[in-house]
């Protein structure tokens, strides 16, 4: 395990244990009145390893935690499937433990085919967040997509930076929060690597929001969800977000907006292809 990876499993466990309510584990309150938050001996007791070997793992030193272990402390912290997905990958038992992955610029000849041939919104997004490909539909969601330059064509430096996005997406908060999530939950294999801390520097220097919700250690699963937007020309447009992974290229996955039935999302994207 690195030490980027310790620093950041020992604070993501000090954050979760902090948050924990004291009374649905079945434990009073310390004090007189503080609800939240478990100790350190009480999470070692319930994960049934010594006290000191938590906090040493909670400081981030350089020591040995099995799978079997981090599945418990995962159980006495009630993490959530994807922040113990995310815990693992920290403890360096990712599916894929690689610290370095090559930046994906362009997405493959048969797959961009592929999203060309789709009449609503699609995008392929690298490992990075960077958009590597995208179809005509779109271009005609967000026309600035291919005005970017490749170093600010990433879905997190556009939803973050960008003033014409953000001004399209009335829950651009819920939807920032459920991006930053996602996106930690996938980057516990690529933590310590030169890549992800210059990505994570540049958003935390550019945007003073991201800066926030990256410290909120915030993680998430990705799930299908309807998103708004208001376009500038034709007014509100509904999808259903889903997101596909290439069998061939799963390093890359696709982000589908699919037009929500029963509103005029269809008409509408057409009526801007026919201008």
């Amino acid at each position: 395990m690195n030490e980027e990876r310790r620093r950041e499993l020992g604070q993501f466990l000090r954050d979760r244990r902090a948050n924990l309510v004291r009374a649905e584990l079945g434990l009073p309150p310390i004090g007189r009145s503080r609800t939240l938050g478990l100790r350190r001996e009480e999470v070692a007791a319930f994960a049934a390893v010594s006290v000191t070997w938590y906090t040493w793992l909670e400081q981030g030193r350089d020591i040995n935690a099995s799978r079997q272990v981090l599945e418990s402390i995962a159980r006495v912290l009630r993490l959530t499937a994807a922040e113990q997905s995310y815990l693992l990958a920290m403890g360096g038992y990712a599916p894929v433990p690689l610290a370095e992955v090559a930046p994906i610029e362009a997405a493959p000849p048969h797959l961009q085919a592929l999203l060309d041939a789709l009449d609503f919104p699609a995008f392929a997004v690298a490992p990075d967040w960077g958009i590597a490909g995208w179809n005509t539909a779109y271009t005609l969601l967000y026309s600035r997509i291919a005005e970017v330059g490749t170093a600010e064509r990433n879905l997190l430096w556009l939803i973050f930076t960008d003033p014409q996005l953000r001004r399209m997406l009335p829950d651009w908060e819920e939807t920032s929060r459920h991006f930053v999530g996602e996106f930690r939950a996938e980057s516990g294999p690529r933590l310590g690597s030169a890549a992800h801390a210059s990505l994570v520097a540049r958003l935390q220097g550019a945007s003073p929001d991201f800066a926030k919700i990256w410290a909120e250690r915030g993680v998430e699963g990705f799930a299908s969800r309807q998103r708004v937007f208001l376009h500038p020309g034709v007014g509100e447009l509904v999808f259903e977000q889903h997101r596909l992974v290439p069998s061939e290229a799963p390093e890359l996955h696709f982000v589908l907006y699919a037009p929500t039935p029963g509103t005029p999302t269809r008409e509408r994207l057409a009526g801007l292809s026919a201008r």
